[in-house]
């Protein structure tokens, strides 16, 4: 990879994309990294790249294609501002700041910058992402390479034309991580009402969510299908799933109005 790359925030989410973009051949010389001055001298050391504090430290010559926003929601306004000076047609604006729409960027960058609105979730840490990006009009078909290129090195990519699908995109998969890691509780809890230690009820529990998501991965089949290959008529699996299925008490009633919650809220931060 040979974009030229301005990182502004290098902390879980950046570095992880950064360490998948040098895994994956991204020239160091060609990757500038906003961050705090106790932060650069580490990333130079450890990565090769440049480091500066203050985006106008960048060299006059360097034309970013790609600025990457990556830090908190709430710190973005106080310093996007300062990024307007490097609209141009040849550089996308992605961010990857939950929450933040097409509307916030263009109100501070001005109509003329090209935006993607990214929306990724916690396993990118791991590089097992899943990430929905959402492009401007004028973003070109090379630029819309450039940035699924670039969240890829963390996981799969999808994308979305209408904008107001990303509170849904934010209550499944951005939200998501999280609904995984309370079932894993309550499958543990149930463990330990059924009699197991408590030690054991969770390891049982993370395995078996972290080998059927391998699983998952790994064959060509619908969750349906694994679903159905591990239940044989009549016997304990079945006996569960009669109480998870349940059309009025069971888990899809149950996650059709989590995932509504979140959205609603979603919704709600960003206006």
């Amino acid at each position: 990879m040979n974009t030229r790359l301005l990182l502004v925030g290098c902390g879980k989410m950046g570095s992880a994309m950064l360490e998948g973009w040098l895994a994956q051949g991204l020239v160091a010389s060609n990757v500038y990294i906003v961050e705090q001055a106790e932060a650069v001298e580490k990333l130079e050391t450890s990565y090769g790249i440049n480091g500066i504090t203050d985006v106008k430290e960048m060299p006059k010559d360097f034309v970013p294609q790609v600025v990457l926003f990556a830090i908190k929601p709430q710190v973005l306004p106080d310093v996007i501002d300062a990024y307007k000076p490097l609209v141009r047609a040849e550089t996308v604006f992605l961010s990857v700041a939950a929450g933040k729409t097409i509307d916030f960027f263009a109100s501070h960058l001005g109509e003329n910058a090209r935006i993607v609105r990214a929306m990724p979730n916690t396993p990118a840490a791991v590089s097992r992402g899943m990430t929905v990006m959402c492009p401007t009009d004028d973003v070109s078909i090379a630029q819309c390479d450039m940035c699924e290129t670039l969240l890829k090195a963390v996981g799969l990519v999808s994308w979305v034309d209408d904008e107001n699908l990303m509170d849904a995109v934010t209550a499944v998969s951005g939200s998501g991580p999280a609904y995984i890691f309370h079932m894993v509780e309550a499958m543990a809890q149930a463990g330990e009402a059924a009699g197991l230690p408590a030690e054991q009820a969770m390891l049982l529990a993370r395995q078996t969510v972290v080998g059927a998501g391998f699983l998952l991965d790994a064959r060509e089949e619908t969750a349906e299908t694994l679903r159905q290959n591990v239940t044989s008529p009549g016997g304990t699996t079945a006996a569960a799933l009669d109480v998870l299925m349940d059309q009025k008490t069971g888990l899809p009633e149950l996650m059709t109005r989590a995932v509504e919650a979140a959205r609603k809220r979603s919704v709600e931060l960003a206006g």
